[in-house]
């Protein structure tokens, strides 16, 4: 706004200044003879098409700098851009902050680049990471698939194969799965549908569904869930969180630990806790831990494929809940979910 007015302000005084001189050089013949006035006035026209003219040199040189050489610039990042080179920094006619409508452009044009970097750099990760987690089971099966057919192979053996190649062709269903999941969650093409339930039943009914896992390994189930704790979310998508925290929770407890499942109230949220007495994480793991395909401890590897917790994040926050992990290493993990509950009478 305040380089409009001063544009403004600009342009009055100039044309105030040729239409004051055009009007002197005039009235200065006033008495004059018939001569006199046709010379006047070819001199008076001859001064309004050289100011004209000047008017417009001046005009084309502060196009030139103010307009097209922006313009310019623009383009040429514009088509760098297009090009594939997101490490594009268009310069600035004046600074990054400046009021300059062509500087304000460049900027959004300037992060717009690091913005499509940095996607860039996910895209690449995302597909060298989910070829990497599909070439080894798919070394598994063939090499497995090559001993199957071994003449005289004891029955024991090829019962052995055939469940190797089954684990891994389960496995690799479930990196598919899970992939088509997360991008459908970060694509928003999956929208919660939200109703009230009993969130404590849900609870109680995920853990059972591991009670084979827990025996197996001789896991001690510490449960503690209040009742009547309703909540208004989507009770599919988190189940899908409660099975996965529960899955690595006894995943990664070592044989006779324990797995620890909490749910309390705190005013109007209610708080859930995942606990185990596994190996733990470093405070860098667990700043990595939600992101695609990280895995802290990689001798678990074969059990999972790094997509789990990144589900489980993007489901909370399409909730509006938080998630949180403390863990110290050899002492184990403890997720912390919050989210808001229902109050009433009966709470």
């Amino acid at each position: 706004m305040k380089q409009f007015l001063r544009y403004v302000f600009f342009l009055f005084i100039l044309i105030g200044f040729v239409i004051t001189c055009n009007f002197m050089l005039f009235f200065s013949y006033i008495n004059m003879t018939p001569n006199q006035v046709k010379y006047a006035g070819i001199l008076t026209i001859g001064n309004m098409l050289f100011m004209a003219l000047l008017f417009g040199l001046v005009d084309h040189v502060r196009r030139y700098f103010l307009v097209k050489r922006p313009v310019k610039r623009i383009e040429k990042g514009i088509e760098r851009i297009i090009g594939g080179d997101f490490h594009t920094e268009i310069p600035y006619s004046h600074r990054e902050d400046s009021d300059n409508v062509f500087d304000q452009i460049i900027s959004g044009l300037n992060k717009m680049a690091k913005e499509l970097g940095s996607v860039e750099t996910l895209r690449t990760d995302f597909i060298s990471n989910v070829s990497h987690e599909m070439k080894t089971p798919l070394a598994v099966i063939q090499n497995y698939g090559t001993l199957l057919q071994t003449p005289d192979l004891p029955e024991e053996k090829r019962v052995e194969y055939a469940k190797a190649i089954n684990e891994q062709t389960r496995r690799m269903s479930s990196l598919i799965t899970n992939i088509l999941k997360l991008n459908k969650l970060e694509n928003q093409q999956i929208y919660p549908n939200v109703q009230k339930y009993d969130l404590g039943e849900q609870l109680c009914e995920c853990m059972i569904a591991f009670e084979s896992d827990w025996e197996r390994k001789d896991i001690e189930i510490d449960v503690d869930i209040s009742e009547n704790v309703i909540v208004n979310a989507d009770p599919e998508m988190m189940s899908l969180v409660w099975n996965n925290l529960l899955s690595n929770a006894i995943k990664f407890t070592e044989n006779g630990g324990t797995v620890g499942l909490y749910l309390r109230t705190e005013g109007e949220n209610a708080v859930i806790c995942v606990k185990d007495t596994g190996c733990g994480m470093s405070a860098e793991t667990g700043r990595n831990i939600f992101n695609k395909f990280y895995q802290g401890d990689t001798s678990h590897a074969t059990q999972g494929n790094g997509l789990g917790l990144a589900l489980v994040k993007r489901v909370i926050d399409i909730s509006g809940a938080t998630i949180s992990v403390s863990s110290k290493v050899g002492e184990g993990s403890t997720f912390t979910v919050i989210m808001n509950r229902e109050v009433n009478e009966g709470a």
